[in-house]
């Protein structure tokens, strides 16, 4: 892998992560980015995850509205890497508008943008310098993803649980479950967000909005680890990573 650190001058790159959302999956009480993982907030690691690349100068965190100034008071009670600055701003009532709210906050000088999932809070930091890397070296839209190991059946919705009908069956090979961070050049996102959001399209993750776009979005190897906690049984596996690490002093 090369060094992201040998990247030209006037290419910087910040991450924004979304993290205004209520996780309800999760069950009853804090926003799920909240959510203690080994005895830390769920945000914190993923703030973390994205300050260990030497490549990201700036980490915007976009904060329930009236939640701005709790994450601030928790950032500045857990240590981060002093070398990446940290910004918190208020997010909207969507993903895509919170995801727009960081990206109205970055500085001019920023050129390339990381959007993380404060859910995937154990993404490790050589998945985020290769996606950093692969912006760096071209792609305009990156996106780490892992094989699929599952069978998929695209099926006809049925409501109230009735049988639902298989009507294909995709080929696995070619299918990719993707993870975050997705890795865009700055102005390539922006115009995403400006054109298909505001046309009300709109798409599940930013990459399927640049994709709209007909902008080519490049696929990296993701990792394990950087999976989504949204279940208790996520967290409960989150936990035994996290555990690991610990143990075997990788954290």
């Amino acid at each position: 892998m090369s060094d992201v650190t040998d990247a030209p001058r006037h290419f910087r790159t910040a991450a924004v992560i979304p993290a205004a959302g209520r996780g309800v999956r999760l069950g009853p009480g804090a926003p799920k980015a909240l959510r203690a993982l080994g005895g830390t907030p769920m945000l914190i690691h993923a703030v973390r995850a994205m300050a260990r690349s030497r490549a990201v100068a700036l980490v915007v965190v976009v904060a329930p509205a009236d939640g701005v100034a709790e994450v601030k008071r928790m950032l500045d009670e857990h240590a981060l890497p002093e070398r990446t600055d940290v910004l918190v701003v208020a997010g909207g009532e969507t993903r895509q508008e919170s995801v727009r709210a960081g990206l109205d906050a970055l500085p001019e000088t920023i050129t390339a943008v990381l959007i993380h999932d404060a859910a995937r809070p154990l993404v490790p930091v050589d998945t985020v310098d290769t996606v950093v890397e692969a912006v760096r070296d071209g792609a305009p839209a990156v996106v780490p993803a892992l094989p699929v190991t599952d069978t998929v059946k695209e099926v006809e919705p049925a409501a109230g649980g009735a049988p639902e009908p298989v009507v294909a069956t995709p080929d696995r090979s070619r299918l990719r479950a993707v993870q975050t961070p997705q890795g865009f050049d700055l102005a390539t996102l922006v115009r995403a967000h400006d054109t298909i959001a505001v046309s009300g399209e709109g798409a599940t993750d930013d990459a399927g909005m640049v994709e709209k776009l007909g902008v080519p979005v490049v696929l990296v190897p993701g990792h394990d680890e950087a999976f989504k906690v949204t279940r208790p049984l996520d967290l409960v596996l989150a936990e035994a990573v996290l555990a690991r690490r610990r143990a075997t002093d990788a954290y």
